[in-house]
């Protein structure tokens, strides 16, 4: 079950621009944003639904109707920074716990305005043990270009457009709520972890109206061509992950080729889907890395760098 939420973890592995009334709804503390007025997207016919792994992560599945969840920092604490994070989970479903709010409540810790960004998904059975065809054979091809290395960029998934277009409508949102948010609309970033930084990846070398401040690609795949205004990228990714073991050197190489600020982490261990669960490995350091490069950069204001 541990090797198939990793499988999961990676690979369960335009947008509407114009200003329009934003649906809003509450889900304990943090107000939940629909990205889309309620039947604007076609829905997958089937119930969203969701599953609690022995980890304690939520795994959501079949997700038709995309949403934003807000964590505010403190009162008095923001500085300015608002945080997109995605998930990963292949366009199949989304490691939501641990590549999402958990990095969200971090982040709002540290004085960021944090989303998580729930993107709509492809259509599976909702059990993590039986996945879709189309998905499998991504994961086969997947698998024989981690030990060939060929073609060098993965095609794109099948969920991976609509996705694209979700990140696209978060960014939107946040740079017209920007104000009411208290945030720079000139500092707005993306994380994406896995399936998430391909997601990640693509905003950042794509449209120029949806493009990010800065970018955060956690153990995700190669996309290109990198503009020479891409976003500057903060790029992480351990030497064991069996699924990608050279795309983050490939990322990078892409940006410094374009010209781009990148700044990349390759830790010894850590394997396919590190998150805040310390596993004493030299990958339980990436948030803190991640958390420097902002500051380093300029892009958290005044606050201190915060210790793990």
């Amino acid at each position: 079950m541990r090797h198939l939420a990793r499988i999961t973890s990676l690979g369960m592995a335009a947008a509407l621009f114009s200003t329009m009334a934003i649906a809003q709804t509450f889900t304990g503390d943090a107000p939940t944003i629909l990205l889309y007025p309620k039947g604007t997207v076609a829905s997958l016919g089937v119930p969203e639904s969701r599953v609690k792994q022995q980890t304690g992560n939520t795994l959501i599945f079949n997700v038709s109707e995309p949403t934003l969840e807000l964590f505010r920092p403190a009162s008095g604490k923001a500085n300015g920074m608002a945080v997109i994070v995605a998930p990963g989970g292949g366009f199949v479903g989304l490691g939501y716990e641990a590549g999402g709010t958990a990095v969200a409540r971090q982040l709002a810790q540290r004085g960021v305005t944090a989303l998580v960004l729930k993107y709509r998904t492809i259509e599976s059975d909702a059990d993590p043990m039986r996945l879709p065809e189309v998905h499998m054979k991504e994961m086969e091809r997947l698998m024989a270009r981690a030990k060939s290395g060929i073609p060098v960029e993965m095609p794109p998934f099948v969920g991976e457009p609509h996705a694209v277009e979700d990140g696209a409508r978060a960014m939107a949102i946040v740079r017209q709520r920007a104000s009411e948010w208290g945030v720079d609309p000139r500092r707005v970033g993306f994380i994406g972890f896995s399936a998430g930084a391909y997601l990640a990846a693509d905003l950042a070398i794509g449209d120029k109206a949806s493009r990010p401040d800065f970018v955060a690609l956690l153990y995700g795949g190669l996309r290109t061509p990198v503009p020479a205004d891409a976003s500057p990228a903060f790029i992480a990714a351990a030497v064991d992950d069996e699924f990608q073991p050279n795309d983050a050197i490939q990322l990078f190489a892409a940006w410094r080729r374009a010209g781009v600020p990148a700044e990349l982490h390759i830790y010894e261990r850590g394997g396919h889907g590190f998150d805040l669960e310390p596993k004493g490995t030299t990958s339980d350091h990436w948030f803190g890395e991640l958390i420097w490069w902002m500051q380093s950069r300029g892009l958290m204001g005044a606050s201190t760098i915060p210790g793990r």
